[in-house]
C-alpha cells in the first residue's frame, strides 16, 4: 500500500506502514528537531520525497474549492493531496480540511491521532447582521466580517 505523509506524521510516534511518500513542501516545514529525526529515520527505511503533478495540484485546488476548505488549506496541504492523487495512495493526516477535500477527490485518508473527519458542508454568515454569503470577506450590508460556519 502506498501512503503519503502530511507533516503531522513526523511529529507523532505512530507507526506508518507501506511504501511511504511525502512532498518537498512537507519536508520544508520540518523545523522541530524531533520531526527532523523522524524524517531521517523514515528516509533511511525507504521514504520517498516527490513532487505532485501540476494537473493533480489543480484538481486538489478544485476539490478544496468544492468542499469550501480552500481558505484554510496551505500549498503544502494541496501538494500532499495532489501527490496522493498521482500515486493512488492513502493520506496520513489529522487535518480535517485536507480530509474534506480528499473525500471530494475520492482519496482515502487515515488519521494519526484525531478521529476521522466526516463530510462537512460550510456556509458563510455575516457575524454582524447574520446574512448568508457564498464566500468569506466583509459584509456588503453592515461591514462586519463574514465567517465560515458548519452547515
Amino acid at each position: 500500500m502506498k501512503a503519503v505523509l502530511d507533516a503531522t506524521a513526523f511529529f507523532v510516534e505512530r507507526p506508518v506502514e507501506g511504501e511511504l511518500f511525502t512532498t518537498p513542501e512537507v519536508v520544508a516545514e520540518l523545523v522541530d528537531l524531533r520531526a527532523k529525526c523522524r524524517y531521517e529515520a523514515l528516509l533511511a527505511t525507504g521514504l520517498t520525497v516527490a513532487g505532485a503533478s501540476s494537473e493533480s495540484i489543480a484538481k486538489a485546488r478544485g476539490a478544496a474549492k468544492k468542499s469550501r476548505d480552500i481558505g484554510v488549506l496551505s500549498p503544502t496541504d494541496l501538494s500532499v493531496l495532489a501527490l496522493a492523487l498521482d500515486l493512488g495512495a492513502v493520506v496520513y493526516t489529522d487535518d480535517f480540511a485536507l480530509q474534506n477535500a480528499a473525500i471530494v477527490l475520492g482519496v482515502l485518508t487515515e488519521p494519526l491521532q484525531q478521529r476521522r473527519a466526516v463530510r462537512v458542508k460550510w456556509k458563510y454568515r455575516c457575524s454582524g447582521c447574520g446574512r448568508y454569503y457564498s464566500h468569506e470577506g466583509e459584509c456588503m450590508v453592515c461591514g462586519a466580517a463574514i465567517r465560515r460556519t458548519r452547515h
